[in-house]
């Protein structure tokens, strides 16, 4: 993945009210704009917005069927953000301990000293 495909996936998750909505795709299916916008807190307008943003993430698939459209989830794609997010919170676990080790070498030798 390039820089680029992931920032447009972190900017997707993270927003709240895009989690949301990704979280009843998960929950219920495939389900229209009008269904989502029947189950949150903001309007049908913003509902679009955010689908919108996930299915340019591709996180989001959409098809016409008659005169609705239905969306849900691509699994494929959220198993690669869920792989994506696993590695990005080890990396900074092992930065933490990182810096956690430093301060502790840091404060022990201050302590030496007194």
């Amino acid at each position: 993945m390039t820089a680029e495909v992931d920032d447009q996936l972190w900017s997707a998750v993270g927003d709240p009210s895009r989690r949301r909505v990704l979280d009843l795709l998960v929950s219920n299916g495939e389900v229209s704009a009008s269904w989502l916008a029947g189950h949150v807190p903001f309007s049908r307008q913003a509902v679009s917005k955010h689908l919108v943003v996930l299915e340019e993430a591709g996180l989001v698939t959409r098809r016409k069927q008659g005169k609705e459209v239905l969306y849900q989830v691509d699994a494929r794609r959220l198993d690669q953000a869920t792989h994506l997010m696993a590695d990005l919170a080890a990396r900074w676990d092992r930065r933490l301990a990182t810096i956690k080790r430093i301060a502790e070498a840091a404060h022990a030798e201050a302590k030496k000293r007194r």
